[in-house]
């Protein structure tokens, strides 16, 4: 948290919220602390697992976008 505020990179958030390990509270606060550009997804439904494959897919496209492929 303390050098959030000074990121660049792109990022994806995302939250499940129903998670009891990880609550979606604090991926909001880093989110919201996160300086660079950002996406927040939420997986309403979903537990410690998040989004699974569906995140996965998420990222993989992500990751394609910044390569240019």
């Amino acid at each position: 948290m303390c050098f959030a505020e000074r990121a660049w990179a792109p990022a994806l958030f995302s939250a499940a919220l129903m998670d009891n390990v990880c609550p979606p509270s604090t991926v909001y606060v880093a989110h919201a602390a996160y300086g660079g550009p950002k996406t927040m997804v939420d997986y309403e439904f979903n537990d410690h697992e998040g989004g699974g494959p569906y995140q996965q897919l998420r990222q993989l496209a992500r990751l394609q976008e910044a390569l240019g492929v």
